[in-house]
């Protein structure tokens, strides 16, 4: 979908969106159709009981002959930058459902006692009709079974080229997110570590500077955590590491590393096959890192940063790895397998001390769709916040509440390791049931130096099952906003 900023001048399309508070107090677009329709539209108004309450609408069908559909929209009486963005979302779902091809949001104006409805507003509510546009329907075939998709939307402003570069970071921020959506949403027998890494390497066309390591480079690292997983696939495994300059060429670069497991089974402790079918989405931490960057290089991000994800496909056969089997980590650390299905940690471990012994970064931020019972702990609308840094805790925790991508801190204390300690090597993969998030997380602190750390369980946030105002049904790309938003408070002011 295209979203472009005109004058009222240029206004052209036969489907106009205008915004009215709650009282009903209308806006000064809203008050000069009315006077154009001899009072219609407060007629209308009137008898509907339209009264202009937060994401109210009212749809009038050739209230006046220049205009086939007029759509009235209701502000409320407060409206924050994140209710513009469901807005938004609402705003394009109403028009997608009316099967509205283009349209025009004439937003332009103060409304006497009503919610400020700034320029900065406006882009908020553009991010939210961006958003909501993502539509993964590649692999129907027949017409009728594709999503209708609005074409273009033309926002009214007084001078469109102040507000260009705001709607561009919005764009950028957005393309990153369909990215990271796209790569969550592909089938596993299309992405697969080889090809996931041909996917990364498009980035490159936008100045990223991208290398790929194969199995026998990771082999002479000694990622013997990481290459364990995937060894009962036929699909090889890779990391793939992504390198944004865009500070100082002496600034240390903020480190996001993500777990890339494209398929995962459970192994040899093989998954029930209810549901199953989710598991192509356990790759879900390493497409935000992705998206994340790409945003960053769209949006010419004045910071150095770098993205590790390791890429394996976790399945049973005669070579995969076994519960009892003993793994040396690139830490030079030995991990006692208990559970073949307790994978991602095993990824992170070797991609974790691999980023920080390469790239000494100023933070690492880790993300994985981990564990199960985060859910339980969070339900759908946190995702888990583990962290060796209160600094940085709070920053992320502020970057979640700003995006309303939020994020729950839990405990990490040395008293949890009791339940990971293992009989023959350094640790176990798994702690029991008991706190089984904090324990994988304290199992990942383990390959953590000096570094200030944080590491986000996105099990739950990752993939949701009904529609929310800026996420279709899908996958979420959760974290991609978080972290674009926590890079740019943090080191772009």
């Amino acid at each position: 979908m295209q979203v472009e900023l005109i004058t009222k001048q240029k206004i052209a399309a036969k489907t106009r969106v205008v915004a009215v508070a709650e009282g009903p107090k209308l806006s000064p677009a809203v008050k000069a159709l009315d006077t154009e329709s001899n009072g219609a539209i407060s007629q209308a108004m009137a008898i509907s009981n339209f009264k202009g309450e937060q994401m109210e609408i009212m749809d009038l069908i050739a209230p006046i002959p220049r205009i086939d559909r007029l759509i009235l929209v209701g502000l409320g009486k407060n409206l924050d930058q994140l209710q513009a963005e469901d807005l938004g979302g609402k705003i394009y779902h109403h028009l997608q459902s009316k099967k509205v091809t283009s349209a025009v949001l004439d937003f332009d104006g103060p409304i006497v006692e009503g919610p400020e409805f700034d320029a900065t507003s406006l882009i908020a509510l553009a991010t939210g009709l961006l958003l909501r546009s993502y539509g993964f329907d590649h692999y129907h075939t027949k017409k009728e079974n594709k999503s209708f998709h609005l074409e273009e939307v033309a926002l009214v402003v007084a001078n469109p080229d102040d507000l260009k570069p705001a709607l561009d970071q919005a764009k950028a921020l957005v393309s990153g997110t369909f990215m990271a959506r796209d790569l969550v949403s592909e089938p596993p027998n299309v992405l697969f570590p080889a090809s996931y890494c041909d996917r990364v390497e498009t980035l490159s066309e936008i100045g990223i500077e991208v290398e790929i390591l194969d199995e026998e480079k990771m082999a002479e690292l000694g990622m013997g955590a990481l290459l364990g997983v995937g060894i009962g696939s036929s699909k090889e495994s890779r990391l793939a590491i992504m390198q944004w300059h865009g500070g100082q060429s002496d600034d240390a670069p903020v480190a996001l590393v993500g777990k890339g497991v494209t398929f995962d089974t459970g192994g040899i402790s093989l998954k029930p096959g209810a549901g199953m079918e989710d598991m192509k989405f356990d790759m879900a931490g390493s497409a935000v890192v992705v998206g994340v960057m790409k945003t960053l290089a769209l949006r010419k991000a004045k910071v150095n940063v770098v993205g590790v994800i390791g890429l394996v496909e976790n399945m049973p056969d005669g070579n995969a790895q076994r519960p009892a089997d003993v793994v040396t980590s690139i830490s030079g650390q030995t991990i006692e397998i208990h559970n073949t299905d307790a994978e991602g940690r095993l990824v992170l471990a070797d991609a974790l001390w691999y980023t920080q012994t390469r790239f000494t970064p100023i933070e690492m931020i880790d993300l994985a769709t981990l564990t199960g019972a985060i859910i339980i702990s969070l339900g759908h609308e946190y995702a888990g916040l583990f962290s060796n840094s209160d600094e940085l805790s709070n920053a992320l925790i502020a970057a979640g509440e700003n995006t309303g991508e939020k994020v729950w801190r839990l405990p990490l204390h040395k008293n949890f390791d009791k339940q990971i300690k293992s009989d023959i090597a350094d640790m176990k993969n798994i702690g029991g049931r008991a706190a089984g998030s904090i324990t994988a997380a304290q199992f990942l602190q383990r390959f953590v130096k000096d570094t200030a750390w944080a590491h986000l369980d996105i099990a739950g946030v990752a993939w949701h099952k009904k529609d929310q105002p800026t996420v279709p049904k899908g996958a979420s790309a959760f974290g991609v906003r978080l972290l674009d938003r926590y890079i740019r408070d943090r080191f772009e002011q």
